[in-house]
């Protein structure tokens, strides 16, 4: 268990019960909408907020600004694509 990836350890109880259940229903949208009781749309945002969450624990920095932005997106105070920039805008003006 000493290899737990750093994206997993962010995930909080409701996204790792989201995260088992999509496996246990091999990736099935639709059977995922119909367990939670939500739209198709609705569970599609849901995947990709856990997706962007992902995307965004797996990049790693030990920046203060970089952690600052990654943190404000996590928190939806910054979306990602913006997110995104911001940091690659930051890392080539510090090359």
């Amino acid at each position: 268990m000493d290899n737990i990836p750093a994206w997993l350890l962010e995930l909080d109880e409701k996204e790792l019960d989201f995260v088992k259940l999509f496996v246990l229903s091999s990736g099935s949208l639709k059977e995922l909408a119909n367990h939670y009781e939500i739209t198709y749309p609705t569970l599609r945002l849901r995947l990709d907020r856990l997706i962007q969450k992902i995307e965004i624990a797996e990049q790693k920095t030990s920046d203060d600004l970089v952690s600052l932005v990654k943190e404000l997106t996590l928190q939806d105070k910054l979306d990602l694509e913006t997110a995104k920039q911001i940091i690659n805008t930051y890392q080539k003006e510090k090359e």
